[in-house]
């Protein structure tokens, strides 16, 4: 699952994406300075894995995985081109969801392509170039579902009455995700590959000096994901640079003499990570333990599946138990001794933060 990193340009991506990942991703104080997206895989912050560790004495400890895609930034004319507009378009369609970062600092010192920040305007400049993309891709498809509907093809008929309420939303300056009411047509929308239809953080970078406050532009940005059902949150990019530099204890107290419960980059991570619709079972042993990523309503053997294709193909059950069970009890056969391991077969749905051993036979 990928999540991309989209804003004007010398709005923070890159030195937010130098947080994200540590990757040293080049960022300069000029637009275009990303012109390949640049990709990092990091860590999902996950307690549970620690403590399991120390109780199996494991000699591993395997978490789950985000990757992040730092897109350049995009400019008003972008869906017509503008600076590179079309290539940097490409690569957001291949994302699953979006972080929007929106500047809300003042700084003479670095540039911004407008002039000066104005959240709602900066905002709007990107939303309008994915909708114009989104535009041109709706119209070509409703030409060619219009074709077929006129040979009584049904699910051509379908596609296309769903295809025109987008149109009309997109041509009043909505985004596509903002008419799918129903599952049906968030699944049916799945096939059209637009960029309106992933899902959003609007992300509030602000200024060393502005952590804890509660300015005006924090809250215009708030509002409007408020307006658009999506996911909001306030990072200072600089101070994560810094913090991902200090060693672990360090980092800690740093935070927390910043008045924050968890630093900006963890909130993102998971914020994304619960954005995708993902969870984490998990296997724990002397081996390994590890959090496994499966999508919400993931059943037991599909679960299996990403273990081993083995295990989903001769799936027997799967021994289950809550993680807080099997740490208050001390193991897993204590666990089993009082009765808190259930055995689980194939329709099972898989919840968040399951223990599991799989049983299979091939």
């Amino acid at each position: 699952m990928k999540l991309g990193v989209v804003g004007l340009p010398n709005v923070g991506k890159s030195t937010l994406f130098n947080a994200i990942t540590n990757a040293g991703a080049e960022s300069a104080n000029y637009p275009f300075c990303t012109i390949e997206p640049n990709i990092g895989v990091v860590s999902v912050p996950d307690p549970r894995l620690e403590v399991l560790g120390k109780l199996y004495n494991t000699k591993k400890i395997t978490p789950a995985v985000l990757e992040f895609v730092d897109i350049a930034g995009l400019v008003r004319g972008a869906s017509r081109g503008e600076g590179l507009g079309n290539k940097f378009l490409s690569h957001i369609r291949e994302v699953d969801a979006i972080v929007h970062i929106v500047r809300c600092f003042d700084d003479p010192n670095i540039i911004h392509v407008d002039g000066n920040p104005d959240p709602m305007r900066d905002i709007e400049t990107i939303e309008l170039e994915l909708i114009f993309s989104d535009i041109e891709s709706v119209e070509k498809r409703i030409e060619k579902a219009s074709k077929a509907a006129k040979g009584k093809d049904k699910q051509s008929i379908i596609e296309l009455e769903l295809l025109n309420k987008i149109k009309t939303a997109l041509d009043n300056g909505k985004s596509a995700r903002s008419v799918l009411q129903t599952p049906e047509e968030i699944h049916a929308a799945q096939s059209f590959f637009l960029l309106t239809t992933k899902p959003v953080i609007y992300c509030a970078n602000i200024g060393e000096n502005e952590i804890g406050t509660d300015s005006e532009y924090i809250k215009t940005v708030r509002q409007y994901a408020k307006t658009q059902g999506s996911e909001f949150m306030v990072i200072c990019a600089k101070i994560e640079e810094e913090l991902v530099k200090l060693e672990k204890e360090e980092r800690e107290q740093f935070v927390q003499a910043l008045g924050l419960e968890s630093s900006g980059l963890e909130q993102l991570i998971v914020t994304g990570y619960r954005l995708l619709g993902l969870i984490s079972y998990l296997t724990a042993g002397e081996k390994e333990v590890r959090a496994w990523t499966i999508t919400q309503g993931t059943k037991a053997p599909q679960a299996a599946g990403k273990i081993h294709t083995d295990f989903e193909r001769g799936f027997i059950r799967a021994e289950i138990v809550q993680y807080d069970d099997l740490v208050n009890l001390g193991s897993f056969n204590s666990a089993k001794e009082k009765g808190k391991v259930r055995s689980e077969g194939k329709d099972y749905i898989i919840k968040d933060g399951d223990v599991v051993l799989f049983r299979f036979n091939v």
